[in-house]
């Protein structure tokens, strides 16, 4: 079957994480993604990741045809105009003001291409007076709000151990992309998503900014726990750790019968969600105390029989382990040359007629596919792409 996007082509412009992410999930969903890599070593995301083996890649670079071309010359320049000609929809992550410098910018491509869909991913956006300035993903979650928030009260900010600010933008500049494919149906015309970093973290940040500006409330760090949501949090086990969500009053009763301790259901202590809020320590240590007898697979045995929210805290071994995972197929299998069989996260969202899939291996090298699209699209011949390539263009 074939993808929602099915149809739609993608000229993917961008480097590292937040272009390339927002590039992963619009190709996962059926779109052609065209990725222009500078021409050598490509995108770093090449050799980003941990352990002997660089596989973020193979996760980012999925379903993408790559093509390299020099955008700093004119030569380079005119091979992506003359892609984005008839292209859907172009995605950028590079500082403000530089596409512009390579006669790429809106202005330029809605001359050539009125239906364009133009996805720029920023620091701070396209406008405003820090526009210009540098910014990466931890930036964005410095600004928006996030590290402020993350760790423990006594300790500087910590950071999640993923670019949530860079995905975050990502995620928000493929939404505007399918907003704006559905606007155009009706208008005809594309135009400009502009996703800034620091605003993507913004909007995950609840009620943050209302709770200041109507009572003068800072939202402090408080370690591994949401202040006055309680119980939520990982506990300790006899050989492990567990999450338990016990915070709403039916639940929380269910967890106390579990906990062969209904009473607590009843004391004024903890009878209700505010209560349980002000108290959140003191009922976390007496959780902790019970699940500390307990083993994992004990605690959990309770938690499914009373229907208590609860899960183990999975790293990637226990993932590829879970049969829930299996059944689901929310990981995927993908055939490589290197690595043979390589399993990963498979994409979401899932659609009942018009499934995401893994179509395509990533790129095993910068313009592994300079021949099929330059030549197929643009109709240049291999003497042509050599003569490209030996002027340092491809």
């Amino acid at each position: 079957m074939s993808g929602a996007l099915d149809g739609i082509r993608v000229v993917e412009l961008g480097q590292l994480i937040a272009g390339p992410f927002c590039g992963q999930l619009l190709g996962d969903m059926g779109a052609d993604v065209i990725k222009i890599e500078p021409p050598g070593a490509g995108d770093p995301m090449r050799n980003w990741g941990n352990g002997e083996h660089k596989v973020w890649w193979e996760v980012i670079g999925r379903n993408k045809r790559s093509v390299t071309a020099n955008l700093r010359v004119p030569d380079g320049q005119d091979l992506a105009r003359r892609l984005l000609a008839d292209a859907d929809i172009m995605i950028e992550n590079f500082k403000p003001g530089t596409v512009e410098k390579w006669g790429l910018g809106p202005a330029d491509l809605h001359a050539i291409n009125p239906r364009l869909i133009i996805v720029r991913m920023s620091g701070y956006g396209q406008t405003g007076p820090y526009a210009s300035r540098a910014g990466f993903g931890g930036i964005g979650e410095a600004m928006g709000g996030w590290r402020a928030i993350v760790g423990e009260p006594d300790r500087p900010p910590s950071r999640m151990g993923v670019s949530i600010g860079d995905t975050l933008a990502a995620t928000y500049g493929c939404m505007g992309a399918l907003a704006a494919l559905h606007a155009r149906t009706a208008s005809g015309k594309g135009q400009v998503v502009d996703s800034a970093l620091y605003e993507a973290v913004l909007q995950v940040m609840e009620s943050v900014v209302p709770e200041y500006d109507l009572m003068g409330l800072i939202r402090p760090r408080s370690g591994s726990v949401l202040p006055g949501i309680a119980p939520s949090n990982v506990y300790s086990c006899k050989d492990g750790e567990y999450m338990i969500g016990g915070n709403g009053d039916a639940i929380f009763a269910r967890l106390a019968e579990a906990m062969r301790q209904p009473e607590l259901a009843q004391d004024p202590r903890f009878a209700t969600h505010v209560a349980r809020g002000e108290r959140q320590a003191e009922l976390d240590d007496l959780i902790n105390r019970w699940t500390r007898t307990l083993t994992i697979e004990q605690l959990e045995a309770l938690m499914i029989e009373h229907s208590v929210p609860a899960g183990r805290v999975y790293t990637g071994k226990e993932m590829l382990a879970d049969p829930h995972f299996a059944a689901r197929g929310a990981l995927t299998e993908v055939e490589h040359p290197l690595h043979g069989r390589l399993k990963m996260q498979a994409p979401m969202p899932k659609l009942s007629d018009t499934p995401s899939t893994i179509r395509r291996r990533a790129p095993l090298y910068p313009g592994e596919h300079n021949a099929e699209v330059y030549g197929a699209i643009l109709g240049l011949s291999s003497n042509d792409l050599a003569g490209l390539a030996e002027q340092g263009v491809l």
